[in-house]
């Protein structure tokens, strides 16, 4: 699989109320998901895969940062994001800001996002949303992709190869 046709750039805000963009960063590989914590089905079943594909490769400290952006800034501020994800996916550090930036974000990952009723949902709306992982090598470029139908173990086979043995102009 090639790299993804992405620009991985960002300026947002994290879980602990840091302003972040993408060179914070540097020298890390980045796992990027977006979703919202609202969500029911998509993103814990990601945000779970992810967690199991990361605990098997069981990288160092510092070398891969699994970042998860939110398409929902309305709802997901800086506690919300840090309360869901250090109860259930630690190793996550979630990223939220003003919504044009979230705008920016998106764009520059080429995610799609729209909000839409639902009345399921306690607020009356739900943010269908482009459901694929992002790997950004330490230099900052994209370096590879999995669609959501990817399952953990191949996640892990392909990160041991891309992050744990990467060619040298990678790292």
């Amino acid at each position: 699989m090639t790299a993804p046709p992405i620009r991985a750039a960002f300026d947002l805000v994290d879980h602990h109320g840091r302003e972040v963009t993408e060179r914070t960063y540097r020298g890390s590989w980045l796992l990027v998901q977006f979703g919202f914590t609202s969500c029911r089905v998509v993103c814990p079943r990601a945000l779970a895969k992810l967690s199991a594909a990361l605990d098997a490769l069981d990288p160092p400290p510092g070398l891969v940062v699994p970042l998860y952006v939110t398409v929902d800034p309305e709802r997901d501020t800086p506690d919300v994001l840090r309360a869901h994800l250090e109860a259930a996916h630690p190793r996550f550090t979630g990223l939220t800001g003003p919504p044009e930036r979230i705008e920016e974000a998106k764009r520059a990952f080429l995610v799609f996002a729209r909000r839409r009723p639902d009345p399921d949902d306690p607020d009356g709306y739900a943010v269908p949303h482009t459901a694929i992982t992002y790997l950004v090598d330490p230099r900052g470029r994209p370096a590879h992709h999995w669609p959501d139908t990817r399952d953990a173990a191949d996640i892990t086979a392909d990160l041991r190869r891309l992050v744990l043995s990467p060619p040298p102009d990678a790292r």
